[in-house]
């Protein structure tokens, strides 16, 4: 358990400037016309995910490993990740010549493991271990106590907060006026609580907002609890944020920092990235879309004001775009499941599909189970809808006609089932 009486100050986070400049991109702060319009505001975007390994993760991996002295540096490094902090830790290792071993769970996606290999080259190791980041981390402590060897923590450490913290003096340089409000993504709290101490000591009048996934709220608890909270369960969905427990130093600075901490739904979140895409062609992660997704839930408090959003990643992986689309529209409130009892005689399907979808509706989901019992057999049928007003007289139907069996889109095991 780390003290909680770590605050940074400004002069360490102006020498992780200094350590960092060559290594980390000073990404550009550029203004979103699509969002401005939207909200009635200046909305600015720190595009953290045009960093070489594609999110802001490079600048405290880096700064933590430069400040090792050069017996440790020699003994090498280890972290644990399966995303943007192994592939920060990766280049690092490279960039200073120090061997690195990164832990990461079994089941990580190929193209991951790839990435993490091209920063890294012969400088790094990678251990899969375990079937999830829990299993990862405590074989990476262990090997770290077996060995003497340096622990690279993603998010509590001093150095990383440091590192992390750089962003707040870019964003700070450029830009031309006062800054309202700043929202940024909240995982382990590494990124919130460097930029906030940056921003409450060079501009105290910015209301700071962090933003978490409705799945993993464990900042919000801890805040609630007046104690950092262990979570018992996560929704992993928002990978680069979606942490049981923030860090023991992260935490009271996001306690002492942070206006507000506010959680948003996964399906919000997916409904960001695929409008993002399709407007913007940016690429973001869920993690890297929890700031601009937190807009909506402020659009009266921003109008007429400078807003800044740190884009945090892009690490994207292309194989959850399904998941990424289903999830939006159930969010959207378009994509309804149900079980619908067909009663067994020629003609019901056909009967269902004429005379109760609607001219818009779509069937894009169908499993059958044939004779269940002799009046009716039942399907699973996912119906995609134009317009969420189409809903209720869709069910009215089904119910008049005897096809309405039960409505699926609230059993928390919906996503096992289906993608």
């Amino acid at each position: 358990m780390h003290s909680t009486t770590y605050f940074p100050n400004i002069s360490d986070i102006k020498t992780a400037a200094v350590t960092i400049q060559n290594i980390s991109e000073v990404t550009p702060l550029g203004k979103s016309l699509r969002f401005s319009k939207q909200y009635g505001a200046n909305v600015f975007l720190k595009r953290e995910d045009l960093q070489q390994v594609r999110s802001y993760k490079i600048r405290g991996a880096y700064n933590k490993i430069s400040s090792l002295s050069a017996e440790d540096a020699k003994k090498g490094v280890v972290c644990a990740s399966a995303g943007n902090h192994a592939q920060g830790v990766a280049l690092s290792c490279k960039l200073l010549q120090i061997e690195g071993t990164i832990f990461m769970p079994t089941p990580t996606p190929k193209q991951k493991v790839e990435q993490v290999e091209m920063f890294g080259e012969d400088f790094i190791k990678i251990k899969l271990v375990g079937d999830t980041f829990d299993d990862a981390f405590y074989a990476a402590k262990e090997e770290c106590e077996r060995l003497n060897k340096t622990f690279i923590h993603p998010f509590d450490d001093h150095k990383v907060i440091e590192g992390q913290a750089t962003i707040g003096l870019e964003i700070l340089e450029q830009s031309k006026d006062q800054i309202d409000y700043l929202f940024m993504p909240i995982g382990g709290g590494g990124l919130a609580a460097g930029v906030s101490t940056v921003f409450k000591k060079l501009s105290p009048q910015t209301k700071i907002v962090g933003v978490e996934p409705e799945g993993a709220p464990s900042m919000v608890t801890s805040l609630k609890n007046n104690k950092n909270t262990t979570l018992e369960k996560i929704d992993k969905f928002v990978d680069g944020a979606a942490v049981k427990r923030v860090g023991d130093l992260t935490f009271p600075i996001c306690q002492q920092n942070l206006d507000g901490v506010i959680t948003m739904p996964e399906g919000k979140i997916c409904q960001t990235i695929l409008e993002m895409y399709n407007r913007d062609a940016i690429v973001v992660e869920p993690a890297g879309a929890l700031s601009l997704a937190a807009l909506d839930f402020y659009a009266d408090k921003i109008k007429g004001k400078n807003v800044v959003c740190i884009v945090s990643g892009s690490n994207n992986d292309i194989t959850r775009t399904p998941e990424i689309k289903e999830r939006a529209l159930l969010y959207k409130n378009l994509k309804h499941y149900f079980i619908v009892k067909f009663p067994q005689r020629a003609g019901a399907l056909k009967e269902f599909v004429v005379d109760i979808l609607g001219p818009n509706d779509d069937i894009t989901h169908f499993e059958y189970t044939k004779k269940t019992n002799r009046e009716n057999g039942a399907a699973v049928v996912g119906i995609e809808l134009k317009s969420s007003a189409d809903l209720e007289p869709l069910i009215t139907k089904m119910k008049e006609r005897n096809f309405y069996g039960d409505y699926l889109n609230n059993s928390p095991d919906l996503f096992r089932f289906l993608v």
